[in-house]
């Protein structure tokens, strides 16, 4: 079982802590949502957990072995990332974007093999872009340009995925699949944290939900104890509809429904 881990997370930015002792881990075959209001620190959190920032103090792991201290390209092999934002100016193609994927893997000035131009094509046909693979990136709608980013990082075949907001800019349909295509990935051995806003998709396809105010960790557990009507008030000023989890219809401002009744 491979396990990324993190321990004692502090970040600060000037003289502000962003995150302020996180304690938190991903296992094989899990699907761990990142959850909390804008400013909570799980953009800054995802992105030390991917090793492209240093913690002030605290130390993130995979398998007992300090991030810091694996080699790049062996660090990319096992982490895939997926930034908040990716944007492409330059008209390069779909294929040939999402082939940039497959770079950990060569040697310098190497081309893609056999074995490389068969995981893209599995990238592209995962993410329902084989009918765009000619396009120019920046010719592409917002979503579909999403879904190109997502290729990216699966065409290099990580174990481990780390996604920033990977269904923000995609319509309902879409983003059902890409979720569910995070899913199967971690079915099929390989485990996956996600930054997501939709608390519905996280209850949904999550197995566990890590929820960040502040630059803390509220809450770490399954769906139904961490959206929990304590924690959807107390953090996100929301109060449930019906039930007492965000598996109800739906919620709406607190202040709307007046005083705690």
């Amino acid at each position: 079982m491979r396990r990324l881990e993190a321990t004692g997370l502090v970040f600060k930015r000037a003289s502000r802590e962003i995150l302020q002792g996180i304690n938190c881990h991903l296992d094989t075959g899990e699907l761990v949502g990142i959850i909390g209001p804008n400013g909570a620190g799980k953009s800054t959190l995802l992105r030390l957990l991917a090793g492209l920032l240093q913690a002030d103090a605290g130390q993130v792991w995979i398998d007992h072995e300090v991030l810091s201290q694996i080699a790049p390209r062996q660090r990319a092999r096992t982490i895939g990332y997926l930034p908040q934002e990716s944007p492409a100016h330059w008209p390069i193609s779909v294929e040939r974007l999402v082939t940039l994927g497959r770079l950990p893997h060569l040697a310098p000035w190497q081309p893609p093999a056999e074995a490389d131009r068969q995981a893209v094509e599995r990238a592209l046909r995962q993410t329902e872009l084989q009918a765009l693979r000619h396009r120019p990136v920046d010719q592409l709608s917002g979503g579909e340009r999403a879904r190109v980013m997502i290729a990216r990082m699966l065409a290099g075949e990580p174990p481990i995925l780390l996604a920033d907001e990977p269904v923000a800019s995609l319509d309902p349909a879409h983003q059902l699949d890409i979720m569910q295509l995070f899913a199967d990935h971690c079915s099929n051995g390989g485990s996956a944290a996600l930054v997501l806003h939709d608390l519905r998709l996280a209850a949904h396809y999550c197995q566990r939900l890590l929820l960040i105010d502040a630059g803390r960790l509220v809450a770490d557990g399954a769906p139904e104890q961490v959206l929990s009507a304590a924690n959807l008030l107390r953090v996100f000023q929301l109060r449930p509809l019906t039930g007492e989890t965000a598996f109800s219809i739906g919620w709406t401002k607190a202040d709307a429904l007046g005083p705690d009744r």
